[in-house]
């Protein structure tokens, strides 16, 4: 059955204090928006992001990242209930399922969103809410369950009675729906509360109301449903991502030497053999074979490509760049849109000047197989230094070198002797 998302990302986001909006802070260069659309990518055909609070950066997020996704203002947000009734113009005649989702929820994987799917299609649910269990469940609206196990209803806190807020099992805020048999809740849903709002927990009674199979699905993970709403969660949901990224690479054969130092995003592969040495920052998307060397306090910001057998030393930062196998970039260098050879030496403190201030372009170094680069050198791009070609230390290449070639830019060595003494 065909699946469509809708995404709730309208939020105001307060306690993060940040001009920016809340779902486009951030983790390992991705948005949090950004790590929900991915969840849903395969599993969703199409996206519907509810947008409120600077709506139009959201928007322009949007259409330049994930071409599948819309983005739907919800002008005045007044609530979840009513977020979601946005969409239902776009979904008049739809009649497949629709996944809820909330755009401030990073760490939800694409596995659990699938599970999530099968369990309410073999319980042949009509609705299906995501729950889990917190031992402190404070902030959390409350799963109350029926005599036979199927959901009764969900109550939010400021509306719970003592005994509803002792309930341990929350909603994790995600719905699975059959649209054309859930749609006409969204008009009749009525603001009877403590917030005077529209709550998207409420086509839970009234699905209860029309007949309809409700249940609930457990998350055991609960920290896949952990929110965003200030700095302080920001860099715990950075934290719990890295510690699942981390344990991952190791049980597939990489050697984190320090994983407490060590930071690498879920977009980015690690062949077998690998060691990654401490305080790396590996960033954004990126694609490392195996029996490689990385770091210690090295940064690869995205789009990098390294193949086998590759070392990448002390204080060396790549980005957007391909360095093939065998090749060894020494400690304190920066290569940046990038091509590396084979068995290219880059000696300390090579720059690859890439950025022209004056047009804002970025052009691109090629430097062949073979090639060896001394150290302290600029290689200013665009350029290309051609097979075997060596570069002596101290040198600004401005223009091709062809293979084989010794080029220096260096000015002749001149000793005065005894010139210290004169002076003292």
């Amino acid at each position: 059955m065909d699946i469509k998302s809708v995404i709730l990302a309208a939020g105001k986001g307060t306690r993060m204090k940040s001009n920016t909006p809340k779902v486009l802070h951030e983790i390992y260069g991705k948005t949090l928006l950004g790590y929900v659309l991915d969840s849903v990518d395969g599993i969703s055909t199409e996206n519907f992001v509810i947008v409120g609070h600077h709506a139009e950066d959201v928007e322009n997020y949007i259409s330049k990242n994930y071409p599948n996704s819309k983005a739907v203002l919800q002008s005045p947000q007044l609530g979840t209930g009513h977020a979601v009734s946005m969409v239902c113009p776009y979904l008049e005649n739809y009649e497949g399922q629709v996944l809820i989702l909330c755009g401030d929820t990073p760490l939800i994987t694409k596995e659990t969103l699938e599970k999530f799917v099968q369990y309410h299609n073999t319980e042949n649910s009509d609705i299906t809410v995501m729950s889990t269990i917190f031992q402190d469940p404070t902030n959390y609206g409350r799963i109350i369950r029926e005599n036979d196990n199927t959901l009764k209803c969900i109550v939010e806190e400021k509306d719970a009675t003592i005994e509803q807020k002792a309930a341990k099992e929350v909603n994790a805020g995600i719905y699975c729906l059959n649209w054309s048999k859930i749609k006409n809740a969204f008009s009749q849903l009525t603001s009877n509360n403590a917030q005077g709002e529209y709550y998207l927990t409420d086509i839970i009674e009234w699905g209860k109301k029309n007949n309809l199979r409700v249940n609930a699905y457990i998350l055991e993970d609960n920290t896949e449903i952990y929110g965003i709403n200030s700095r302080v969660n920001l860099a715990q949901a950075t934290k719990y991502l890295t510690d699942r990224v981390l344990n991952k690479l190791m049980i597939n054969g990489v050697t984190i030497v320090d994983p407490n130092s060590t930071w690498i995003s879920a977009d980015t592969e690690i062949g077998q053999d690998t060691v990654i040495y401490p305080s790396t920052y590996i960033e954004g998307k990126n694609k490392i074979g195996q029996n490689c060397k990385i770091g210690p306090c090295a940064h690869l910001r995205g789009e990098v490509i390294v193949d086998d057998n590759v070392k990448i030393g002390n204080f060396v930062e790549v980005k957007k760049a391909h360095i093939k196998s065998n090749t060894n970039v020494g400690h304190l260098s920066y290569i940046g849109d990038s091509e590396l050879g084979e068995h290219v030496n880059i000696g300390a403190g090579t720059i690859t000047a890439n950025y022209d201030p004056l047009s804002k372009i970025k052009s691109k170094t090629t430097l062949e197989n073979n090639v060896k680069i001394g150290s302290n050198t600029v290689l200013v791009a665009p350029v290309t230094v051609k097979e075997g070609a060596n570069i002596g230390a101290g040198s600004v290449i401005t223009k091709d070198i062809p293979s084989w070639a010794l080029a220096l830019t260096r000015s002749p060595l001149k000793i005065l002797a005894d010139w210290v003494k004169r002076k003292i």
